[in-house]
């Protein structure tokens, strides 16, 4: 861009990582907040465990953290309960269009959310595969047995095809991943 007296300014586009998966989060929280509103689930964002270290008190009411570590890994992002069953989840997003990296996804989260699993809660992943605007539902049982059967580092776009859910984007709740949740539990009735 030139402006007056020659000068000419170039802008650069600064990445940051900081902020990834935040869209999603955001999508679910709004999405939480309609299914609370509406009294239809009681589903939260659990915080992140930490320590607080060091603290800038520069006024009354202005704290700043300036040093703080974790307690203890965390386990998974949401939980709470619909229609009387216990729900527990990891969100994650990727710009992959062909696979979701394990390495996006802890062993203690996997083994946190079979632990729900086999004590008859509902566990699972949503994954957001941003450059297909695509989000998916997977339950921790599907992707378990991928792990058992593959020695793959990802899951392809493929498996979340066959084997997962296909969340579409609404106005209200944005992501209706309950819906979905209704489909597992009448499957689960089912096999009774």
């Amino acid at each position: 861009m030139r402006y007056p007296k020659g000068v000419k300014k170039q802008y650069e586009k600064l990445v940051s990582y900081s902020n990834r998966g935040m869209c999603l989060e955001n999508d679910i929280n709004c999405s939480n907040e309609f299914y609370l509103i509406n009294d239809i689930a009681v589903i939260y964002k659990k915080p992140t465990p930490i320590t607080v270290n060091k603290v800038d008190y520069k006024g009354r009411n202005d704290a700043v953290i300036k040093e703080a570590h974790y307690i203890t890994p965390s386990t998974t992002d949401y939980n709470g309960i619909y229609k009387g069953r216990y729900i527990d989840f990891e969100a994650k997003e990727t710009m992959s269009k062909t696979a979701f990296s394990l390495s996006n996804i802890h062993k203690h989260q996997l083994d946190h959310l079979s632990s729900i699993y086999r004590h008859k809660g509902i566990g699972f992943v949503i994954v957001r595969f941003n450059s297909l605007s695509e989000t998916y539902l997977l339950e921790i049982e599907k992707m378990n047995d991928f792990l058992a059967n593959n020695i793959r580092k990802s899951i392809p776009i493929t498996f979340f095809k066959e084997k997962g859910y296909l969340i579409k984007d609404s106005f209200n709740p944005r992501i209706d991943y309950l819906k979905i949740v209704d489909l597992i539990i009448k499957e689960n009735e089912n096999e009774k």
